[in-house]
């Protein structure tokens, strides 16, 4: 069998991928209403001062420890320092490998969207629960998605994941041109670009930094192995720093230009910002319903074209993690495992596809914090909102604790020769082995204090 594990073929191939790997429905659909929900711009400014000063550093780490070890999470952890150091490469493999089953659930609504919008259908918005309660349809559309994400992974690395990676980040971001060009033009555009650009500061609370933070790591995709694993494609000689730059910079441009793009939308129809989750699939195609049959049509199969493309070049790297896992341990073939695991977690996202109220047992899955929660909410809470920042966590104290920032410091410099002494050396130091571990640490305190025992902090 062949168990190659191939490579990134140049700087630009791993950055497009590890770019699509963060930039997916967490930027076009979960920042726009945290966002609105959280202050407008002053949510915005604390979301950046995030991704640079506090996920930067342990992207860094993460492509770091990959390119050292050349191995998945797992392994990267056994030969760094140990089996017993192993733990933190399953739980973020195991939580990849469960934000997938639901990710690519919502990956179908959206792709069910583009469909209906195209055919000028803007009814589906209006039973939103009647649509994704609609048992055959969703399996229809998740399952398209499974398969393509499946096809793309099956196909290696660089035939698969960085070719389609170059393909689907530059029609992204044409799309979303497109339609913030567009959106810019409507009556009271300049209304939602002054709610989203214009900060209020005294709206910054507790409740704000946490919120920032939490979407910031969800959105570069941290703590879940997904960029030890792109990093372990990467030759030796590539400047991680400027790579992990590239990576955050595009992550936070494409959130940005979604804000961009949909909060002139909002505000053209007088809608509340702050309407939550259901922002992109509730409200936004009323307000491209009211742009006529034709031009409706355009606009919105044109914006669920683009939360398509978001959501697949994440799926790409979600299901890249247990596959490296399983191909560096047991040296199976890619292309028949990609398959296997593809079916495996299309099946444990089923009872997520029936939260909405198919099956009355997964919308009332289980009980905690003083809530009845669906099977979806819970799988999010504790993969998505809990693993996650306890993997940051992990990361950031094995890299400066266990591996040792002078190694961290040694890896960065086969490609930046000018690292060691300068003043990017020191940030990296001071933020890897003190304030990440601190702050990302209170995250995941409080996401337990909160979700899971219902003590509100905020």
């Amino acid at each position: 069998m062949s168990t190659e594990r191939g490579n990134f073929s140049s700087k630009i191939g791993f950055i497009a991928a590890a770019a699509g790997s963060a930039v997916g429905l967490g930027n076009i659909w979960r920042f726009p209403y945290e966002t609105g929900s959280n202050g407008g711009a002053a949510f915005l400014v604390i979301y950046l001062g995030c991704a640079f000063l506090l996920c930067f550093p342990i992207m860094v780490s993460e492509i770091a420890l990959g390119r050292r070890a050349r191995l998945n999470p797992y392994g990267t952890f056994v030969t760094l320092a140990g089996r017993h150091w192993g733990f933190i490469g399953i739980m973020g493999i195991v939580a990849g490998f469960m934000i997938l089953s639901f990710y690519n659930v919502v990956a179908g609504w959206a792709f069910g969207y583009f469909l209906h919008m195209l055919s000028g259908d803007f009814a589906v918005a209006k039973d939103f629960t009647g649509y994704t309660t609609d048992f055959l349809d969703n399996l229809f559309y998740s399952g398209a998605f499974m398969i393509a994400t499946a096809y793309i992974i099956s196909s290696g690395v660089q035939k698969g994941i960085e070719r389609w990676s170059k393909i689907l980040m530059p029609l992204l971001i044409i799309i979303l041109i497109f339609l913030i060009i567009y959106s810019l033009t409507l009556p009271n555009a300049f209304k939602g670009i002054e709610f989203y650009l214009i900060p209020d500061f005294t709206k910054i609370s507790g409740k704000t930094i946490y919120m920032a933070l939490s979407q910031a790591f969800f959105s570069l995709s941290l703590g879940m192995g997904a960029l030890i694993t792109y990093g372990s494609y990467i030759r030796k000689d590539d400047n991680l720093i400027s790579s992990a730059a590239i990576v955050t910079l595009s992550d936070t441009t494409i959130a940005f230009l979604a804000g961009l793009m949909i909060f002139p939308l909002v505000f053209y129809q007088g809608l509340e910002p702050s309407a939550g989750p259901g922002l992109v699939f509730v409200t936004l195609p009323g307000v491209f319903e009211t742009m006529g049959p034709v031009m409706g049509s355009i606009i919105g199969g044109g914006f669920f074209l683009l939360l398509c493309f978001a959501a697949l070049t994440s799926t790409i790297s979600l299901l890249e993690v247990p596959v490296a896992f399983v191909v560096d341990q047991w040296k199976w073939n890619r292309k028949i495992i990609a398959w296997i695991l593809a079916a495996i977690i299309f099946i444990i996202g089923l009872p997520s596809m029936f939260s909405t109220g198919a099956v009355e047992w997964c919308a009332n899955f289980i009980t905690y914090g003083g809530q009845t929660r669906d099977f979806m909410t819970f799988v999010t809470d504790v993969f998505s909102d809990l693993f996650l920042p306890l993997g940051g966590f992990l990361i950031s104290v094995f890299t400066a604790y266990v591996w040792k920032i002078n190694n961290l410091s040694q890896e960065i410099s086969g490609g930046c020769p000018g690292f060691k002494g300068s003043i990017m050396e020191i940030f990296l130091t001071v933020m890897i082995m003190v304030i990440c571990p601190l702050l990302i640490g209170s995250i995941f305190v409080i996401t337990i204090l909160q979700k899971f025992i219902g003590i509100h902090i905020f």
